[in-house]
């Protein structure tokens, strides 16, 4: 037996005997010690998601300036009460268009007690979003992700600050996606969910249980008989709003395409008893004279398939499409006429904000 291996054996016993005394000595706190690493928090909580998002979540004073009888001046006085969230580190925040849509100052108040005066950006009334922006230092960014796509069953968290009693998070999940028609336009892309939204949660934030952006709070549905709450509330989806604030913050306006007919989804047990080829599409009901579907030969009751190659399953996918193409450039529309594919070359125009507030109709834009 050489040297080595003569030490192994006589330390072997020496080391494993003072483990176990330690063991006995002080087993108590060994087991604590160990348990403490291998213990699990058996309670399902937000917490961390909320952590990540409320700092960004501000609180929206607008403020008017009204006649005094007193002294017969004008003077600034709370006129709305919001909520917003900060998406970007120059200062830029997303609210609602209604929050500060008569506001003659607007005062954002961060939940670490600074105080701000901000300045509107620009503002879409069809979707109700504004963009405002303030000048600061280390702004808290909501988390946000692209990648993210909500589906029905998602869980949600609603922040904002209701009837001014300070930051609240109320908890729901995802009742419906792609919910139009809510808005006074009739285009609206809703996400709807039972998450309470009150007085002063508009222009708050939706997020996942990641405390990623998921939506920005506008309404809450009440019925006209009696106001009372029916635990439905809409939240303007994350990307759509990323879409109008870049092109807020980089045109001012938002530039939208449109075709100049109003549509709706074909319904496919109809199409199968028409014996029609298409049926996740959308069929023409009206075409606006002189506009640019009616100059290219569109004509009601065409079906629309596709839009420059693209499929458009329902409404909502051909809205889109079409407000994102560039008023003046030329697309293709494959459409079923009489049972006939053919395609029609069209010169996008631009769709004018006030018109289609004004009109109810599922136009495409």
């Amino acid at each position: 037996m050489n040297l080595k291996a003569r030490l192994l054996y006589f330390v072997k016993p020496i080391f494993w005997g003072i483990i176990i005394a330690l063991l006995v000595t002080n087993g108590a706190q060994f087991i604590t010690v160990i348990s403490s690493f291998l213990k699990t928090d058996t309670v399902a909580g937000y917490s961390d998601a909320v952590k990540k998002a409320a700092p960004a979540v501000v609180n929206i004073y607008s403020q008017q300036y009204l006649d005094s009888s007193l002294d017969n001046q004008q003077h600034l006085q709370p006129s709305e009460l919001g909520s917003g969230i900060i998406v970007d580190k120059k200062g830029y925040i997303l609210t609602n268009f209604h929050v500060v849509s008569q506001a003659d100052q607007i005062l954002i108040a961060l939940q670490d007690g600074r105080l701000f005066t901000a300045s509107i950006v620009g503002s879409d009334l069809i979707t109700d979003l504004a963009v405002l922006q303030i000048k600061g230092n280390n702004l808290p960014v909501i988390p946000q992700n692209m990648q993210y796509k909500p589906q029905v069953g998602d869980i949600v968290l609603a922040i904002g600050n209701p009837y001014n009693l300070g930051q609240t998070t109320t908890q729901g999940i995802i009742s419906a996606t792609g919910r139009n028609g809510m808005s006074s336009s009739g285009r609206q892309d809703f996400l709807q969910t039972d998450a309470a939204i009150n007085e002063g949660n508009s222009g708050g934030a939706l997020i996942n249980s990641r405390g990623e952006l998921v939506g920005i709070n506008t309404s809450e549905f009440s019925s006209n008989n009696n106001g009372f709450s029916s635990g439905i509330s809409f939240a303007v989806p994350y990307k759509l709003s990323r879409r109008i604030m870049q092109s807020l913050i980089s045109q001012g306006r938002v530039i939208r395409g449109s075709l100049g007919i109003t549509a709706e989804n074909l319904d496919p047990l109809l199409a199968r008893l028409w014996g029609l080829k298409a049926q996740n599409s959308i069929i023409i009901k009206n075409i606006h004279p002189g506009g640019p579907a009616s100059t290219a030969g569109v004509q009601v009751n065409d079906i629309l398939l596709k839009i420059d190659g693209v499929e458009v399953e329902n409404l909502i996918i051909a809205m889109d499409k079409v407000a994102e193409i560039k008023p003046g450039t030329k697309a293709v529309l494959t459409l079923l006429r009489k049972g006939n594919e053919i395609e029609l070359e069209v010169e996008i125009g631009e769709l004018n904000n006030i018109q289609a507030l004004s009109r109810k109709e599922q136009d495409i834009e």
